[in-house]
């Protein structure tokens, strides 16, 4: 039987002038859809079910990320239940060249399993 740590999932970036914003840092709504897509395969990963977003809660933007920087997007299941799994999604910037690292953000992200026609089912997790 698998752990929830076995769910894990990792997803690395560089970032590039063309993720940016108007304060020459990584714009928001990039962020979030990088932590959306790793909350997504995470819990994809451990539900084996077609699956929707319900819900982020608790986003936080702890530190700007800038340019030049590398950042891991890390994402753990920390909520199971029969209809929903929550994701906790956090973001580590690290510096390219000293390779000092921070956490830069961090949310939690809800999918809930569907049938064929997005309708929300009860799931026996196995765990």
């Amino acid at each position: 039987m698998n752990e929830l740590k076995d769910f894990e999932t990792k997803q690395y970036r560089a970032i590039f002038p063309g993720t940016l914003n108007d304060h020459d840092t990584l714009f928001g709504g990039i962020a979030m859809q990088w932590m959306d897509e790793v909350a997504y395969i995470t819990a994809l990963r451990f539900l084996r079910h077609k699956i929707v977003t319900v819900s982020t809660d608790n986003f936080k933007f702890i530190k700007p990320v800038k340019s030049g920087e590398i950042v891991e997007i890390t994402g753990n299941i920390c909520n199971v239940s029969q209809l929903k799994t929550g994701i906790k999604v956090e973001v580590f910037s690290e510096d390219m060249y000293s390779g000092k690292r921070e956490k830069a953000i961090e949310a939690v992200f809800y999918f809930a399993a569907v049938d064929d026609n997005n309708r929300p089912i009860r799931i026996n997790h196995g765990i």
